[in-house]
């Protein structure tokens, strides 16, 4: 189990050993200098966001920089079955706090996903400004909550979903009209699993029925209606139970 309590920045780097410096620039430097007000000695870890991250004193200090010598390096417990999050696009911060609590709670790829009820439509230059928005809160919240892998964030029509769904060793649509508990899921012990979460006006039948056809499951998470912006989360939390109880 990797303890992560001291504050992690953000890195690349591909291999690491005890004794070895690596040197934080820019930005992130800036962020723990100026910012953060992180000084030599302190302990601090540093991640790549793809399952690398190493522990250890910093070493010196500048602007924006900052070097940190490696005491340990840690790397997360094995995960053999890992989790993309659907989310359909949702108005302002709900779109935000979807993508924020997925993080935390260990979504390893978030898609966002143009429904057919989607109020929101990314198109152009607002698509890209808002899908960069979203692969900044995935970072920010991976540093928040210490994980060691950064979401990658992508985006997908119904038609891509199709091919998504196909392709996955379980693939599970959240609906509040299904039948099937989440609970009663049977997971597969390893490969990628999708979850898929609607907009704020739920997922058009059609939608429902191709996601159904292409091999999606799916299946109720309470006895209540969810936000998008948390049904996510709380399906994600539900899955990670069961698969550690499983």
């Amino acid at each position: 189990m990797v303890l992560v309590t001291d504050p992690l920045f953000l890195v690349d780097f591909d291999e690491a050993t005890p004794g070895q410096r690596i040197l934080l620039t820019g930005d992130e430097a800036h962020h723990a200098v100026a910012v953060k007000r992180i000084t030599v000695g302190e302990t601090v870890m540093l991640c790549n966001g793809r399952g690398l991250a190493v522990r250890g004193p910093v070493a010196d200090t500048g602007r924006r920089e900052l070097s940190v010598q490696v005491s340990e390096v840690l790397a997360p417990e094995p995960t053999r079955l890992t989790w993309t999050l659907v989310q359909a696009l949702a108005k302002g911060e709900r779109s935000d706090l979807a993508v924020q609590m997925a993080t935390e709670v260990g979504a390893r790829r978030i898609i966002a996903w143009q429904a057919s009820r989607s109020i929101v439509r990314w198109q152009g230059e607002r698509g890209e400004k808002a899908l960069d928005k979203w692969r900044a809160t995935a970072r920010e919240a991976a540093k928040q909550s210490r994980r060691l892998w950064v979401p990658e964030v992508t985006f997908a029509t119904t038609a891509d979903l199709i091919a998504a769904v196909s392709h996955a060793d379980l693939a599970l649509v959240l609906h509040e009209e299904a039948t099937a508990h989440i609970a009663s899921v049977g997971l597969p012990q390893e490969g990628t699993g999708l979850v898929i979460v609607g907009p704020e006006g739920g997922i058009s039948p059609e939608e429902l029925d191709r996601f159904i056809e292409a091999g999606a499951r799916a299946v109720s998470i309470s006895d209540g209606v969810l936000r998008t912006s948390t049904a996510g989360a709380v399906a994600l939390g539900q899955l990670d139970t069961l698969g550690r109880c499983s």
